[in-house]
């Protein structure tokens, strides 16, 4: 509904911030961490393109993940949270809204 106003980005990031990694490639993407932490997400638009009735947008997300230790008594690395990044490519049907989410290349 927000397609073609001024709210779109604002809208946009809300919304894919909501989605959260249940539905988003969060751990695929992951860099450094073994799992997803469950905490909020922040979402920063590359760009948004338009081709016939594809909406297509590229996000980068930053996230947390945990590095997890074994939780031994002499493990020198207890789990920690770190900060992760990644793309993600969302193609949306104009018509529908219906969108394919894949971690972007």
């Amino acid at each position: 509904q927000a397609w073609g106003t001024p709210e779109f980005i604002e809208v946009l990031k809300r919304e894919i911030a909501q989605l959260g990694a249940a539905y988003l490639p969060l751990q695929q993407g992951l860099v450094t961490g073994n799992y997803v932490a469950d905490a909020p997400l922040t979402v920063m638009i590359h760009s948004v393109t338009e081709s016939g009735e594809v909406i297509r947008i590229k996000a980068g997300i930053f996230y947390r993940g945990v590095l997890g230790g074994c939780s031994c008594t002499d493990d020198p690395t207890p789990g920690s949270d770190i900060n992760e990044y990644c793309v993600v490519q969302l193609d949306m049907d104009k018509s529908s809204a219906v969108t394919a989410i894949a971690l972007a290349e």
